[in-house]
């Protein structure tokens, strides 16, 4: 199985590549560099493997939630190579893959993540995610934009990852109460997580055309203005 991520959904820019269960992975933490980067550690990564992307078997991408700007790039960046190549995609919650992120450098014990994105305007993108049998994040209930104060949360215990955690401490806290052990600011997304989860969902059968690869948004008011914008086109 050969199988190609981008993830760009936040100041983090990642591209990696799984090749028959081995992944290597290009990773820079480099705010609004993201159109200048993707593209040159897309091509790395295909060099060193001497892979053509008509030799993948499909294309995962981080589909948002997350920066409007940085969904865009890493959904339009697929797609190009999608349709170029007529490959599938598999688009990956940028949430699950910051839960991934934390289930790999964690215990074996810490299981549970409140997973908080910063979604400005006082809000936060949330998901709450449990590690399955194989050690892959698999949302419990549904994510949403909302705020701090308002999350849905299960009856478990966990820590707290992400973005979200660091502007946001205090509500989210207090809202979770003992629920929340800690909490860790310094995971984000990578293309090491979404080229895993792609890989679980493609072996599901969730990859899809490339026309119906498209961002997830959560909040309307952005979804909207994104359809606003078509129609005038």
């Amino acid at each position: 199985m050969k199988l190609l991520a981008v993830e760009t959904s936040t100041d983090a820019c990642s591209a990696a590549l799984l090749i028959d269960g081995v992944v290597t992975e290009r990773f820079e933490l480099t705010p609004k560099e993201h159109t200048k980067l993707i593209l040159p550690m897309i091509d790395s990564l295909m060099a060193d493997a001497d892979l053509r992307p008509q030799q993948l078997d499909a294309l995962a991408f981080s589909c948002g939630p997350g920066s409007f700007t940085g969904v865009r790039i890493a959904t339009g960046v697929i797609q190009g190579i999608a349709f170029g190549a007529d490959l599938p995609v598999v688009p990956v919650s940028t949430l699950a893959a910051v839960a991934q992120n934390y289930f790999d450098q964690s215990k074996p014990t810490e299981n549970i993540a409140f997973t908080a994105i910063d979604a400005r305007i006082g809000e936060i993108f949330w998901g709450v995610y449990k590690k399955d049998e194989a050690g892959l994040a698999q949302l419990i209930g549904r994510e949403a934009v909302t705020l701090a104060s308002d999350v849905d949360f299960p009856d478990v215990k966990g820590v707290g990852v992400g973005s979200g955690w660091g502007v946001y401490a205090l509500e989210l806290s207090y809202r979770l109460g003992s629920r929340v052990l800690s909490y860790d600011v310094e995971h984000y997304p990578r293309a090491s997580a979404i080229v895993r989860l792609g890989l679980r969902d493609f072996n599901k059968g969730l990859a899809v055309p490339v026309e119906l690869a498209m961002p997830v948004y959560l909040r309307d008011k952005v979804a909207q203005t994104e359809a606003e914008r078509k129609q005038k086109n």
